[in-house]
């Protein structure tokens, strides 16, 4: 039973940060309401003109909105109450669905609304997700940051298989007014649940949002080939070998339509199964190797999806690949809110939006050209190859991520102390909410000062 229990999640982020509870669920409840919206949308957008061209260019509006506003967000998280920035974005998003809920409701909706939205959407989303990312490392202690993202990776996963499915069942049987209800109902409930959250405010001396301040951010990134190291992997791994904007042409070359939805479910599944068997991961101190071994794993599993031809085995395949991205994402997550002080950290989870948004959006636009060019197997396989030769290359490039060591790295020993800091008797920091750290790691490390 040891070695069982060994391998079950970690929840202590649950018994030790209230703040932590109340996001996990809030995320929970905003996934599934999202999805409603996720799903209607699109298809609203299709049964209005009939045309795949007018549901792709949603994907081109919304993705120059979540660029701007993303690395607007990572200023904005430094310098205002990171909770308020949350609640008035998820009241927003809220809004917006209601903005929804009453075009389904005209007797000849419009699509201009449509795309509107969409663009609104993105907006808050890229505003909203630095807050909400730079907030966990101040409300979980410092030795738990790993089985945080464990429990936050479970937690989308579960929403991506659930939520898709529920909403389509919504949207098939009861129209897309209803499905737009659904969400802002799960809307108004995040709002109820971040009103509990404790305040998180800036720094006294955080200065106000600049193009000065988001460059300082960059230059911080520049400086650290660890983040460095996280970024451009991600990016290589997403850009080479993100294929799923072609899984439709790989079902009809593997005579398999029926398991399209197989197809973009299986890594999901992978990813949880991870997750629930995430609890050794919070002993690893070395979480660059979760980083380069996750990615490699990744673009291994998408280069032999593309090689066989058996159903079966492709959806193992792409299986394995959502347990790849899951692991490199725990380590990525991990390595960001261990060494990236909290002055920076809302500007440093901006530079993150990009990295994570920007992949796949490429990726799939690489994919389609070279499916175009080469065929739909070899575009897949091909890209796998590339994934592991790129991360191979910048796994040389960088060593400091190899090596990365939460035990010994500067930076990660600079975070710790300052988080200590923070929560000590007396202190008045930021991150003095009644659950800021109520479990302040042990052995503080005298020597380590605030980066």
């Amino acid at each position: 039973m040891a070695p069982l229990r060994s391998l079950l999640p970690d929840l202590s982020p649950f018994r030790s940060s209230r703040d932590f509870r109340l996001l996990w669920i809030q995320g929970l409840v905003t996934t599934f309401g999202s999805f409603m919206a996720m799903i209607a949308l699109p298809l609203q957008i299709k049964d209005l003109t009939g045309s795949p061209l007018a549901v792709g260019a949603m994907g081109a509006v919304e993705l120059v909105p979540l660029i701007v506003f993303g690395l607007y967000g990572g200023a904005l998280a430094d310098a205002v109450d990171r909770r308020r920035v949350i609640l008035l974005t998820e009241a927003g998003l809220g809004l917006l669905a209601g903005v929804l809920l009453l075009n389904a409701l005209l007797p000849q909706p419009m699509l201009w609304p449509l795309y509107v939205v969409a663009a609104g959407v993105s907006a808050l989303a890229g505003l909203q997700r630095p807050a909400l990312d730079s907030l966990m490392a101040r409300i979980v202690p410092h030795d738990q940051l790993t089985a945080a993202a464990a429990l936050n990776a479970a937690r989308w996963q579960l929403g991506t298989i659930a939520g898709p499915s529920v909403a389509g069942i919504v949207v098939a049987y009861a129209g897309h007014a209803t499905a737009y209800a659904g969400t802002i109902l799960g809307f108004a409930a995040s709002v109820l649940l971040c009103l509990r959250l404790s305040p998180a405010p800036a720094a006294h001396d955080a200065r106000r949002p600049s193009l000065r301040g988001i460059a300082e951010g960059a230059r911080y990134a520049w400086s650290r080939p660890v983040l460095l190291g996280t970024y451009a992997i991600d990016l290589a791994a997403m850009f080479f070998a993100f294929p799923n904007t072609i899984f439709p042409f790989l079902a009809d070359d593997l005579d398999a339509p029926w398991a399209l939805g197989l197809m973009y479910a299986a890594g999901a599944v992978g990813s949880v199964v991870l997750s629930a068997t995430s609890g050794w991961t919070s002993r690893v101190r070395r979480h660059g190797l979760f980083v380069v071994f996750g990615a490699t794993g990744w673009g291994l599993a998408i280069m032999a999806a593309g090689w066989f031809s058996n159903i079966w085995l492709v959806l193992a395949c792409l299986a394995l690949a959502g347990m790849g991205d899951t692991l490199s994402g725990l380590g990525r997550s991990t390595i960001w809110n261990q060494t990236i002080p909290d002055e920076l950290r809302g500007r440093l989870a901006g530079i993150e939006v990009l990295s994570y948004s920007i992949g796949p959006q490429l990726g799939q636009v690489r994919a389609g050209a070279m499916a175009g060019w080469t065929g739909t197997r070899p575009a897949i396989w091909s890209g796998g190859l590339a994934c592991v030769a790129t991360v191979g290359l910048l796994a040389a490039v960088l060593p400091k991520l190899v090596t990365y060591d939460a035990d010994t790295d500067p930076d990660a020993l600079r975070r710790r102390a300052q988080k200590e800091a923070a929560t000590a008797p007396g202190a008045s920091g930021p991150g003095t909410g009644r659950d800021a750290d109520p479990d302040p790691d042990p052995d503080p490390t005298p020597e380590a000062t605030i980066a």
